[in-house]
């Protein structure tokens, strides 16, 4: 349906449009600003223009392209599992040092810099195409348009993450949240488990936190104490140990529910579920010990 220029319905659009920008190209500032918060200051124009250039590439591509993406089986999954990698490496100490290194980007090139916000583009990109190709009514024009006002919200929002992150360096950490949202969003909107997750709504939450855990460990990990590191392996293990739970549920056809055992057989394996790791998670902090205490007697012989 073209709507016809100027008309109400195509400024009602055009509105709906900015409004999308304003949101979902907010996120494409946000990435571009954090990848390249750590090159010299003059390169870092050059980064947010081959960024914005390339943002805009990828959608312009992706709006001719997205229905055909869409249909190719586990898309949705590989981009999500793909946006994790990305916030991992973002939020990633340069160094593995203490807090002055959490300021320091993932990428110290201006080629790492521009491949970082290319991928993390060409994932994020795929709501931003459906949302203005949802509110275009399939008018080019205002596809076009919708293209070009995304332009200058990425290049000043990029600019002013630089800044903030400078003044207030946690701001990194809302990249990697964001990051990680979308992941989820992906990834449980995926055709070949949306159906599995409907089924075990309560599957989500555990995704969820699975999901932020993995995508923000570089960032808290940083802040834990010694005693508390092994959280960063031990939360997220559980979780797959719980999930995994569910899915022997749906594929065995078994009652994993305490309150709903029929037999003895499934009582022992709710039991299996709710300590079964106990063992796992014992072995994995006594084999720790035995390597940082092995490191450290090596340390000390060098001395």
């Amino acid at each position: 349906m073209e709507l016809e220029l100027f008309s109400g319905a195509f400024l009602s659009a055009l509105f709906a449009i900015i409004l999308i920008d304003l949101v979902l190209a907010g996120d494409n500032a946000l990435i571009i600003g954090l990848v390249a918060r750590n090159l010299p200051k003059n390169v870092q124009n050059k980064v947010i223009f081959w960024g914005t250039f390339g943002a805009i590439a990828i959608r312009a591509f992706m709006a001719i392209i997205v229905v055909y993406i869409l249909a190719v089986p586990g898309f949705m999954l590989a981009g999500g599992l793909a946006l994790v990698w990305i916030a991992r490496k973002l939020l990633m100490p340069e160094n593995g040092g203490g807090e002055s290194h959490l300021v320091k980007g993932p990428a110290t090139t201006f080629a790492g810099a521009v491949r970082t916000i290319v991928i993390a583009d060409a994932v994020m990109g795929v709501d931003n195409v459906l949302a203005i190709g949802g509110a275009a009514h399939g008018s080019v024009l205002l596809i076009v348009l919708g293209l070009a006002i995304s332009v200058p919200i990425i290049v000043w929002g990029s600019q002013l993450v630089i800044k903030l992150v400078d003044r207030y360096p946690s701001v990194i950490l809302l990249g990697g949240a964001v990051l990680a949202w979308t992941a989820y969003s992906m990834i449980i909107r995926e055709p070949l488990i949306m159906p599995w997750f409907e089924a075990h709504p309560a599957s989500k939450l555990v995704a969820a936190i699975l999901i932020f855990s993995i995508s923000l460990a570089p960032w808290y990990s940083e802040r834990l104490s010694e005693q508390m590191k092994p959280l960063v392996v031990l939360l997220p293990a559980m979780l797959i140990w719980m999930l995994g739970f569910e899915v022997a549920s749906s594929v065995w056809k078994v009652q994993v529910d305490y309150l709903l055992a029929r037999d003895e057989g499934e009582y022992l394996l709710e039991g299996l579920r709710w300590i079964g790791w106990l063992p796992f998670a014992a072995l994995f902090l006594w084999a720790r010990e035995q390597i940082v205490a092995r490191n450290a007697r090596a340390a000390r012989s060098t001395r």
